[in-house]
């Protein structure tokens, strides 16, 4: 198994552990490729959610760009119910997880086709 394979099983294993969730392997591979080099580099693959700038990049970058989402504040609503289902407290919120259930939530999947 190479570096990425490595990756999607820890983030299969926080999704399973940490946030009750059975994940979608084929989905999860796709969301992980679609974060590029990003989830190679320590900073870049998690989610400071406790800065605000953070969670707008996460908006602005992903959900409105990526899953073509219209604006608003029901976006920042569902990054807030992420991160709490990921658990605040968490150290180590990886992007791939997030951008996962953020898919999942809006049913954006095809997405990804």
């Amino acid at each position: 198994m190479g570096k990425r394979d490595d990756l999607i099983a820890q983030y299969a294993d926080d999704l399973r552990n940490k946030c009750g969730i059975v994940p979608d392997m084929d989905l999860l591979t796709k969301v992980t490729i679609g974060c590029g080099p990003a989830i190679y580099n320590a900073d870049a693959s998690t989610v400071a959610a406790g800065q605000p700038g953070e969670i707008e990049t996460v908006k602005q970058n992903f959900l409105i760009k990526k899953l073509g989402l219209a604006d608003g504040p029901h976006l920042t609503d569902a990054i807030n119910q992420v991160i709490e289902t990921y658990g605040r407290s968490e150290r180590n919120k990886y992007r791939a997880v997030v951008y996962y259930m953020l898919t999942k939530h809006f049913g954006k999947e095809a997405v990804y086709g």
